[in-house]
């Protein structure tokens, strides 16, 4: 059955392109939505930019019908309407004095419902408390659920281990890290492209992963990088995927205190030779709700607070090596030379990057939207790492399964360029682990 959906501001700054997302069904957009994009129009943030957007998208449909018969979306598609009812009801009124938009989207929500009584009429938000508000009147209100990843336990990943394998394959991979084609292991058929897991048996284990440049088993030893060495299986197997040039793609995922930041820094400056430019970069998430011009200074003095733990990793990195060493000369003449670099992830927009060893730190405070125009950054050479805890999550319209590093897991399990590594146990200190669990 057709149905008319009204969208609220939030969603439409989540995703420029949602109107097109309701098959057969009419879209609304009240009056009001269009004021508070308005506001949304200046500005370098992945909102700001979703918010021109979609103004131009409208702009490309408006017609004077839009206001009474409607825009057509496209074929199989429904029609795209501006609502321009101000109207306040007074069942609106009763429970929300206040004329503010929420409640003014609200109105509109009530109004068509009523105009249109034999037609199903659903509010679509981001906002919790919003749908809250709307369902307190009677009204059918949903979340926005086109990019959310149905799999509740794609990032839940724990490492295989694959028992009472026999100890001449493990010897064999233990002579001269040789390499075992796969087809030899019964389980083949359930490895995805660059999967680690654990062999073992009563008397012996290695570490392992499925190659699929190769087509082979092969054996995972620990690297040791600019001072740093894995401490678990599953940072060994962070730091084999990291170093490997053939995986264009890494997702990094676990709690805090896990090594993710960490272990992808120390893989790009082992790999310095190899690229152009070591990039770290992570989105601005404001403090207390403030926008970065609340912050006194100029453009760098305002992001500095913001990309401190990215200069706390490279102190860490600092520490573990001789302050005359070869490493720390190494990592002060790429900064000089500006081949690496630590910046706010919303000047990366519109850049191609070639040969580029390219890190997202906190990539789970992105949309699926923001992830794929990173992504599509990609050039020649470059291998983009992304690095996230779906537990700390700032955005308020993000969730473990909507957010963009889920999504891209989602998306891009079994491509060979991809893989996908969870982080369980933290190694930051003992304290940490304790607290990470307990509290």
């Amino acid at each position: 059955m057709k149905k008319n959906f009204i969208i609220d501001t939030n969603v439409l700054l989540h995703d420029h392109q949602s109107i097109f997302n309701f098959q057969e069904n009419d879209i609304y957009i009240p009056i009001v939505v269009l004021e508070e994009l308005d506001k949304f129009k200046v500005g370098n943030a992945q909102i700001n930019y979703n918010a021109r957007r979609f103004m131009r998208e409208m702009n490309a449909l408006a017609s004077a019908e839009i206001f009474s018969k409607g825009a057509p979306l496209g074929e199989g598609k429904g029609r795209l309407f501006v609502f321009t009812d101000n109207t306040y009801p007074e069942a609106v009124e009763k429970s929300f004095v206040e004329k503010i938009p929420d409640h003014r989207i609200i109105a509109a929500t009530y109004i068509l419902k009523n105009k249109y009584k034999d037609t199903k009429t659903i509010l679509v938000s981001k906002d919790i408390n919003m749908r809250m508000k709307a369902m307190s009147l009677g009204l059918d209100a949903e979340d926005y659920t086109n990019d959310k990843v149905t799999d509740e336990n794609v990032t839940d990943k724990t490492c295989k281990t694959y028992e009472d394998i026999d100890n001449e394959v493990i010897n064999t991979m233990y002579a001269n890290k040789a390499a075992i084609d796969v087809s030899e292991f019964e389980f083949a058929d359930s490895l995805l492209p660059n999967e680690c897991f654990i062999l073992k048996n009563s008397r012996s284990s290695v570490l392992a992963r499925f190659n699929p440049f190769e087509n082979v088993v092969q054996r995972v030893d620990k690297h040791r990088c600019f001072g740093i060495e894995p401490r678990n299986a599953e940072q060994t197997f962070a730091m084999e995927v990291l170093l490997d040039p053939e995986i264009k793609l890494v997702a990094l995922t676990g709690k805090s205190g896990t090594g993710k930041t960490l272990l992808a820094f120390v893989a790009a400056l082992q790999q310095y030779e190899q690229y152009k430019q070591i990039l770290l970069a992570r989105p601005i998430v404001a403090l207390g709700n403030k926008d970065l011009g609340y912050l006194p200074g100029d453009e760098k003095n305002k992001i500095s607070p913001y990309m401190q733990p990215l200069f706390d990793n490279l102190n860490v990195i600092k520490s573990a090596l001789s302050y005359q060493g070869r490493e720390i000369r190494i990592i002060d003449e790429l900064q000089r030379n500006n081949a690496l670099v630590i910046e706010a992830l919303a000047f990366i927009r519109g850049r191609s990057l070639s040969e580029t060893f390219f890190i997202v730190d906190e990539a789970q405070n992105l949309t699926p939207h923001e992830i794929k125009t990173i992504v599509t950054r990609a050039g020649e050479g470059t291998k983009i790492v992304l690095t996230g805890d779906i537990e700390q999550i700032d955005s308020p319209y993000l969730d473990r399964y909507s957010n963009g590093v889920v999504y891209l897991i989602d998306k891009m399990n079994g491509q060979k360029l991809f893989t996908h590594i969870n982080l369980i146990k933290g190694e930051r200190s003992e304290l940490s682990e304790i607290a990470s669990r307990l509290l």
